[in-house]
């Protein structure tokens, strides 16, 4: 398995680069997100899946682990390919699939090309779970401020609250004020649903 690539990016496109590695070309299909991280860069290194079915073998590259991560999950899902995952990726930052999965918010998801009712909710019942149990740190407060929910819980601990409790308590506080970009604000909203 290819877990990473590290090269020269030859050819760029919004959907796919070229990676050269010593002289081997990688051609990888990317998302958009990906494809915003390394536009304006000439080399760099990209996490990388390799897709194997019967007619072909696709190589597909990643600028962060997560996005990986968050890919092998949402194919992991029963009639969600590779395709529409990437899909997904270009569509919505990971943040916001994965806010839209825990909220179970269908008509976020069913906003994606190839994402109909039945597709949203059965990513929403397979994954919900999984990624509700995934510490907050993966769900940013705005995209505004770099205020992560991993300070609000570390506050939470400080304070003598469970890690877990601590979580899930940031977690409500998050989905009833996303908008809130104030550390303190949210320690306090969070402090509420303990």
């Amino acid at each position: 398995m290819i877990a990473f690539v590290r090269g020269n990016f030859v050819h760029k496109q919004p959907a796919k680069v070229v990676v050269d590695v010593n002289g081997v070309g990688y051609d990888l299909q990317i998302s958009l997100h990906t494809y915003s991280f390394i536009a304006n860069k000439d080399n760099g290194q990209l996490y990388t899946y390799l897709h194997i079915t019967e007619n072909a073998q696709t190589l597909y590259g990643f600028a962060e682990l997560a996005e990986k991560e968050l890919f092998l999950n949402l194919i992991s899902v029963s009639g969600v390919g590779a395709s529409t995952a990437r899909m997904m990726l270009s569509g919505m930052k990971p943040e916001e699939i994965t806010r839209a999965i825990v909220q179970g918010n269908t008509k976020q998801l069913e906003s994606i090309k190839g994402i109909g009712k039945k597709s949203a909710e059965r990513l929403i019942v397979e994954l919900k779970d999984k990624f509700g149990k995934q510490t907050v740190t993966n769900i940013p407060v705005s995209s505004t401020d770099a205020i992560s929910g991993y300070d609000a819980v570390n506050a939470l601990v400080s304070l003598g609250i469970a890690k877990p409790m601590a979580e899930q308590a940031v977690k409500k506080a998050l989905t009833s004020n996303p908008d809130s970009i104030i550390l303190e604000d949210l320690i306090k909203n969070a402090l509420k649903n303990l």
